[in-house]
């Protein structure tokens, strides 16, 4: 009942938070236009400063968090990580310029602890078996909130583009309220380890979850996947306006689509490959579907190759979910937050340099004066998923199945 309940409301979080980051994406083309961005080469590129802001915040504070909860519970920090991004919308809602669009964006940054949290929360009620899918269930949870979230950023922005910043406000406000009085604590007094002054430097929790025996490759390959996945968020809106001259409301309805499969993949597919499979070819199935999705998505010139290689994008999403597991499987229980919180902290290092690197290519491929080559940063993703490959093969070994 425990463990039903618990999971419940932990899927319900991480929806509603998918729903405030989704519901942004359609609208920044014109979000950017509002506080003075050019063309769409120069709004993709402030968007990705924001985007790296954000993931940079996260990337200083995501062990500390995760210490403080290996501490403190899960609990508390969940409820207060709501709060704080409740009001970081409220900050993007009444922003006028890019500067306080940055300064919200860099306080939903130090929020993040909603998601490191909750996947540590996970990992305290799963068994090694169990992590695999329920990490699985994480995805499927965000993919529901990317249907909800893009859809409703796309037609709340026809009546005002500060609408779906508040709508976004109103759900982690309403969350955090019901958090305080159904959550559960998932970690027990006797699990928990002291929060110390070596835990407030990121830096040395990353490098001492690297000198944890087995823990160096999977995380290794999760830095360089998410830097390479981060084309999709970083340039979506951007790259369907360029190419198919997109309005808000068909970007958002693309992303919600994406969701869809998302949902579909890690919430029904993913428990089922693991299943007939295992983790590793689940794994090795999702790296393929990356490699030729992002190829694809450099060619791509019509709605039809999109669908299918959106298709391949969602399969593609089965990777980060599998290697969290298996970095979770070679960590004790009274370290599993520190540990999700440095995954959170590379995911956002990547997080960082990737839309500084995609957009700054996006910019460089759309310019008159040069090669018109849009597609140009999801070939160079594809290189990068590539070149992991070898480190993905001595994953075999991390795999409980």
């Amino acid at each position: 009942m425990f463990k039903n309940r618990a999971l419940v409301f932990i899927l319900i979080t991480l929806m509603i938070d998918a729903i405030g980051i989704g519901i942004v994406f359609p609208i920044m083309p014109d979000l950017m236009e509002r506080v003075g961005a050019g063309d769409t080469g120069q709004g993709a590129l402030w968007g990705g400063l924001l985007m790296a802001a954000y993931a940079g915040a996260l990337f200083l504070s995501g062990p500390i968090v995760g210490s403080i909860s290996d501490a403190v519970g899960r609990r508390p920090i969940l409820i207060a990580a709501l709060v704080m991004l409740a009001l970081d919308y409220v900050i993007m809602a009444l922003a006028d310029s890019f500067w306080l669009l940055l300064l919200g964006r860099s306080l939903a940054g130090l929020a993040g602890a909603t998601y490191i949290t909750a996947t540590a929360y996970i990992a305290d009620m799963s068994s090694p078996q169990e992590k695999a899918a329920n990490f699985g269930l994480i995805g499927a949870a965000f993919g529901i909130g990317f249907v909800l979230g893009p859809a409703l950023g796309g037609i709340a922005a026809e009546i005002s583009l500060s609408a779906p910043f508040w709508i976004a406000a109103a759900l982690a406000a309403g969350n955090a309220l019901f958090g305080f009085f159904v959550l559960p604590e998932s970690l027990t007094p006797e699990k928990r380890r002291p929060f110390g002054k070596r835990d407030l430097n990121p830096f040395k929790s990353i490098f001492d979850a690297f000198r944890l025996p087995g823990l160096a490759v999977p995380l290794l390959c999760i830095f360089i996947f998410e830097f390479a996945n981060m084309v999709y968020p970083t340039l979506w809106a951007f790259w369907t306006r360029e190419v198919f001259d997109w309005p808000t409301l068909y970007i958002g309805l693309s992303l919600a689509a994406y969701g869809v499969l998302l949902a579909f993949v890690q919430g029904g597919l993913m428990p089922i490959f693991i299943r007939w499979i295992g983790d590793f070819r689940t794994l090795m199935l999702g790296m393929i579907s990356a490699l030729i999705g992002m190829i694809g998505f450099g060619f791509t010139g019509s709605i039809t190759a999109l669908v299918v290689f959106l298709i391949l994008a969602a399969l593609s999403d089965l990777v980060p979910a599998l290697m969290t597991a298996m970095a979770s499987n070679q960590t004790d229980d009274d370290r599993q937050g520190v540990v999700q919180g440095v995954i959170a902290s590379l995911s956002s290092l990547a997080a960082i340099l990737s839309p500084l690197v995609m957009t700054g290519l996006f910019q460089t491929s759309v310019n008159a004066e040069g090669t018109y080559m849009p597609g140009a940063p999801f070939f160079f993703a594809a290189v990068l998923v590539l070149v992991m490959m070898p480190l993905v093969f001595r994953l075999r070994g991390h795999a409980s199945a």
